[in-house]
């Protein structure tokens, strides 16, 4: 088929593993953009490639039972909460799918009965972090093309999927709680009206970049404002509005960045007023969040996954644990009141600072950070001095563990190995590497990110005997 054609009465029957809904048309794979399992649709393609069909639909003869009006006016064209046309129930079953599909498949293992999936008990305005991007030449939409009408270019919001320069205007974001969405037009409108430039994300100009909302789960609120270019006169008239306007911000802070990435893990944040940190509680626990800290963005269903980490880890209280891929310590803080000691590990020196700090905040000082590659970090001299550990908490990256952190766990063999993923398929393929050591005893899949198709799955390996 060609580009722009239709193929008729196509029947949707399940979800890829990155979130796009699928069919099959003389066994050619039909990636369609909004549809849902269980629906017929004439769909018309948009791209296409030798092994599969990408399109829209543009009519329905059957509509699938699973689904639900989408509750926000900029679905379909933001690329965040792509399943909320999904129920949730349903989103929760093709989640849980999905990891005992690849763990299967791609492991080799014998496993056990998975767990349900662990649901998220807020669907909508549950992360506690969202970045919005200024843009002097934002998306328009086909109703506003079709208006005809003379409009403003500025835009405040979030990247159209695939397209690094162009931005789409929010005017309600349903992922998290006030003033986020206040702060946001505010300033926009207060651009607007002071003749503030947006920034040129092709040509790299303008003073207004982007703008970082963080928000704990007790409702302090973090603020921080990315310039493009330094005038001070400008960004203090900016961080006085913000302060003034909102009066509920914990810290103010701002960057200036003229380079032509987003990143500014590498540049100075200055504070402009209030703390330098916002609080986090999980539990009895208080984590400080500054402004490059990582926090899991879902703070109340973090609390959840690391309940079930201490579950698996079954600990008695005279066990030496390893945390890798330890960031800013939360897993090493929430479990350390149970060992004997824990150390964690992390290849970025200010997330091991924060680590430290929130160690010594809750009072834990049976808990040790320390920097560096992890697949250099277990050598035979490091354990030595630190002790083996009984049981292994690993968190790494979508990427998985490199195979020089595999071989060192395969030799120093502790007793039990929690696995928590983000990513099924190259969790599957480290369990692989493991088996030859270690069989699973139980899975346990959670939701951090409703209307996603992201996961996470938490996996308890335990040496053979």
């Amino acid at each position: 088929m060609k580009k722009g054609q239709v193929l008729e009465k196509l029947r949707i029957k399940g979800i890829s593993s990155d979130g796009k809904a699928v069919g099959r048309k003389n066994k050619l794979v039909v990636f369609v953009k909004g549809a849902a399992p269980g629906d017929e649709v004439d769909v018309r393609i948009t791209g296409k490639d030798k092994k599969f069909l990408v399109g829209k639909p543009i009519h329905f003869h059957v509509k699938s039972e699973d689904r639900v009006e989408p509750f926000c006016e900029h679905f379909g064209t933001c690329g965040g909460c792509k399943w909320q046309h999904i129920s949730y129930d349903a989103q929760l079953k093709h989640k849980h799918d999905h990891v005992a599909e690849n763990l299967r498949k791609l492991s080799g293992m014998d496993l056990p009965e998975f767990s349900p999936i662990l649901g998220s008990k807020a669907t909508t305005f549950y992360r506690n972090k969202l970045e919005y991007t200024f843009s002097n030449n934002r998306w328009l939409t086909s109703m506003e093309i079709k208006s005809g009408k003379a409009l403003s270019r500025n835009g405040l919001g979030f990247h159209i999927p695939k397209m690094f320069d162009k931005i789409l205007d929010i005017r309600e974001c349903h992922l998290q709680h006030a003033p986020s969405n206040a702060i946001r037009l505010s300033l926009k409108g207060f651009a607007e009206e002071n003749g503030l430039t947006f920034y040129n994300l092709k040509d790299h100009v303008g003073l207004l970049r982007n703008i970082v909302i963080r928000i704990s789960s007790i409702g302090e609120v973090m603020v921080i404002v990315q310039f493009g270019q330094q005038d001070r006169n400008k960004i203090y008239k900016v961080m006085n509005f913000l302060k003034d306007e909102f009066p509920e911000i914990n810290s103010l802070m701002y960057v200036v960045n003229e380079k032509k990435n987003d990143t500014y893990y590498d540049l100075p944040v200055k504070s402009f007023f209030g703390e330098e940190f916002i609080r986090e509680k999980m539990g009895d626990l208080t984590f400080r969040i500054g402004p490059k800290s990582f926090y899991q963005t879902n703070s109340v269903q973090a609390h959840e996954l690391y309940k079930k980490v201490l579950e698996f880890g079954s600990f008695q209280g005279d066990e030496t644990v390893y945390d890798l891929y330890t960031g800013t310590g939360t897993i090493a803080t929430f479990i350390a009141k149970s060992v004997r000691k824990v150390v964690g590990v992390e290849s970025v020196e200010d997330a091991v600072e924060d680590a430290r700090k929130n160690a010594g905040v809750n009072g834990m000082t049976n808990a040790e950070f320390f920097t560096g590659d992890m697949k250099d970090m277990l050598s035979d001299d490091f354990i030595r001095e630190h002790g083996k550990p009984k049981v292994v908490i690993t968190d790494p990256p979508r990427v998985g563990m490199h195979k020089k952190v595999i071989k060192a766990l395969n030799k120093i063999q502790p007793e039990r190995i929690v696995y928590v993923s983000c990513n099924p398929s190259t969790q599957a393929r480290d369990m692989a590497d493991l088996s030859e050591n270690y069989s699973v005893s139980k899975i346990q899949p959670v939701d951090m990110f409703p209307h996603t198709h992201h996961v996470e799955c938490v996996v308890l390996l335990e040496l053979r005997k």
